[in-house]
């Protein structure tokens, strides 16, 4: 016969308290997920995008952490998820911020602008634009003798400043997201300059062989650059193949030169 006792009533109120104590755990923890979710989307929607790292950072957060975060809610359609981080879903088709481009295909970049720097000698004048794959190209410019780089990118310059290679900017309006100079004094600037040979690069290279963007001034600038230099060479790494974008640059045909991974 099994007999069933009664647990002591000083077991159950310990239990009850236990179990009490239990569930505000998890109404906290998910309080505690629910804010920083919160914070994390008014992060990415004002900077219009943001690094893994940047939130770490910002939120005291560990890195797998937010990576869960980040995963929770492009599942809860609250975000769209790029390599690196995230941005918001209104900036699908704007520009990507630098700092979240600079994090993407790296070692594709890498090769890339390896490939690309075999093609300067020295004594040449050289553009470059202020893209991500371009600026990845200046350490593997070191020794080139009285090269003299022109540049639409802010971090583009001062990474050449640093090789001791001639710089100039090109000035104008700097673009928060791309940290690239644009607009009529930059175009100006780059109607003066006789170039051997232009570096840029594009958002998407689509089926029909356009090259697109999304920035409509940087498309403009990079027109003036065409116009101003023998050899064009475009950095393409494959993600961005079979893509198209609001804005046309060129044809393929117009490219002396496509390199990619």
């Amino acid at each position: 016969m099994i007999i069933f006792r009664q647990l002591p009533a000083a077991i159950l109120k310990r239990n009850h308290q236990n179990n009490k104590t239990r569930s505000k755990r998890i109404k906290v923890n998910h309080m505690l997920i629910a804010e920083r979710q919160q914070k994390i989307l008014q992060i990415i929607e004002q900077r219009g995008g943001a690094t893994v790292e940047e939130l770490v950072r910002a939120l005291y957060a560990s890195a797998p952490t937010i990576r869960r975060d980040l995963t929770a809610m492009e599942q809860n359609g609250l975000l769209k998820k790029v390599y690196g981080g995230a941005m918001p879903l209104t900036a699908a088709n704007r520009e990507i911020p630098l700092t979240i481009r600079e994090q993407s295909q790296r070692s594709a970049k890498d090769r890339m602008a390896e490939q690309a720097a075999a093609h300067v000698r020295d004594g040449m004048v050289i553009l470059m634009d202020g893209s991500s794959s371009v600026t990845r190209m200046v350490r593997f410019l070191a020794g080139r003798r009285d090269l003299v780089a022109v540049t639409s990118g802010a971090k583009t310059a001062v990474a050449l400043a640093e090789q001791n290679i001639t710089t100039l900017c090109t000035g104008g309006q700097l673009l928060n997201h791309s940290l690239s100079f644009v607009g009529h004094q930059a175009e100006e600037f780059v109607r003066r300059i006789n170039a051997d040979l232009l570096f840029f690069s594009c958002h998407g290279l689509n089926d029909e062989g356009f090259l697109t963007d999304l920035a409509m001034e940087e498309v403009h600038l990079r027109q003036v650059m065409f116009r101003q230099a023998r050899k064009k060479i475009l950095l393409c790494d494959k993600s961005k193949l079979h893509k198209t974008f609001f804005y046309t640059l060129c044809h393929q045909d117009e490219v002396d030169l496509i390199i990619s991974e």
